[in-house]
């Protein structure tokens, strides 16, 4: 179903690695600036446990996503949540300030123009993260991993310390439901994986990118639906999200990619040895036609929006993502038993 895990590039000899160290450095530079922007409405990280998990993210009205998206993590072990919300008016910020493993920030500067949001979650990880394991997700990405019923985050990091892997990379699996989008039901707290039952088993490609030795995976339902004519533009699938965080590390896209760049060699692709997990993608929830019309508007979620419209555009004409070779999600197993995912030794 998947391809051959990506190779690792070749060493990037002085010129570059001064370069991305230099990049580095800036990146941190603007999470230091970047923190001027955030105001506290609950600040509870005196209260943080001394081990354990953080979850960190940034949002705007996901007020129906977020009560499964707290319950998901708790329930796997995560100790603390971290959270910036960027002007939110749907009663996101409220359920979060009342939380009590929840700290909040707001702000309404650009998502853009922060890295969407990287500059905020950088400053974050470095007040806070240093020393620790980070979990980076946005409120539509559950991760699965083989074994997590009976094996929580707590463990999970236990093998991963073991192995001297200081990270866990994924795969961002798309769910989505059978028959038009925006037709189905979904109720607050409701398991997502009820509603968006199936996926794209493959076809899926890795290639390393230079200089950062990033890994590229494309593929699958997006691609599929939307980028079939120029795939190149596809969405990029690959994710880092659970990392032993050190205040001198900074993503550079998403958490598609790390620096320093041996930090990206955690993760090989679907085919990869090392053990990885995958993160359930819920965006398309049937809120997405209405939300897609929205961010069509606010053009803050592509470097060039207006070359996005038509995939915009589609969305809001309710297409029918299933087909034939459609396969219905069953739990994170089925995903090991695709390759889509390695299993941990426990």
């Amino acid at each position: 179903m998947t391809g051959p895990a990506a190779p690792d590039l070749p060493p990037l000899g002085l010129t570059g690695a001064y370069r991305m160290r230099w990049k580095r450095r800036r990146m941190l530079w603007r999470s230091l600036r970047a923190r001027r922007q955030l105001a506290k409405v609950a600040n509870r990280t005196a209260q943080i446990p001394g081990g354990g998990v953080l979850v960190f993210t940034v949002l705007r009205n996901e007020i129906t996503r977020l009560p499964y998206f707290l319950e998901h993590y708790r329930r796997l072990g995560a100790v603390h949540f971290l959270a910036v919300d960027n002007g939110s008016d749907d009663g996101s910020t409220e359920l979060l300030a009342a939380q009590p493993d929840v700290s909040l920030w707001q702000t309404s500067a650009s998502y853009r123009e922060t890295r969407f949001g990287l500059d905020w979650l950088g400053w974050l990880l470095i007040r806070y993260g240093h020393g620790r394991w980070c979990l980076t997700v946005d409120t539509d990405e559950l991760l699965v991993y083989s074994g997590m019923e009976q094996h929580g985050l707590p463990q999970l990091t236990e093998v991963l310390e073991r192995r001297g892997q200081p990270g866990f990379g994924a795969l961002m699996l798309d769910l989505y439901p059978k028959g038009p989008l925006g037709t189905q039901s979904y109720a607050p707290g409701q398991d997502p994986c009820e509603v968006l039952q199936w996926f794209d088993a493959g076809p899926y490609r890795a290639v390393r990118q230079h200089p950062a030795g990033n890994l590229w995976v494309q593929g699958g339902a997006r691609e599929r639906m939307f980028f079939q004519a120029q795939p190149e533009r596809s969405p990029t699938l690959n994710k880092i999200p659970l990392i032993r965080w050190n205040r001198r590390y900074a993503y550079i896209n998403s958490t598609h990619s790390l620096l320093p760049p041996a930090l990206n060699a955690l993760y090989r692709g679907p085919g990869g040895a090392a053990p990885s997990g995958v993160l359930l993608h819920t965006k398309f929830l049937p809120e997405i036609v209405s939300k897609s019309a929205t961010e069509k508007q606010r053009g803050q979620h592509f470097h060039t929006p207006q070359q996005f419209d038509a995939y915009y555009d589609r969305i809001t004409e309710a297409p029918d993502l299933w087909h034939a070779g459609s396969v219905r999600y069953r739990g994170p197993g089925q995903l090991a038993e695709l390759g889509l995912m390695q299993p941990a030794a426990w």
